[in-house]
């Protein structure tokens, strides 16, 4: 994996209320802010369907 910048969201208040994304070429990568270490990977068109499904609520049934 190359060197990656990772970025938060602005809506993020500080380290342990953060999730940070960084691409390499068609990759995605995901990790915590407070756990660095754990990366979850996956392709820019999964994450696209993704962010679709949860812009139209498909995952609304799992907030607390």
């Amino acid at each position: 994996m190359a060197t990656l910048n990772w970025q938060k969201s602005s809506f993020s208040s500080d380290q342990a209320n953060c999730l940070e994304i960084g691409r390499d070429g068609d990759l995605i990568h995901v990790r915590e802010g407070d756990d660095p270490a754990t990366v979850v990977t996956t392709t820019t068109a999964n994450l696209a369907v993704f962010l679709k499904g949860a812009k139209a609520g498909e995952f609304d049934h799992f907030a607390v």
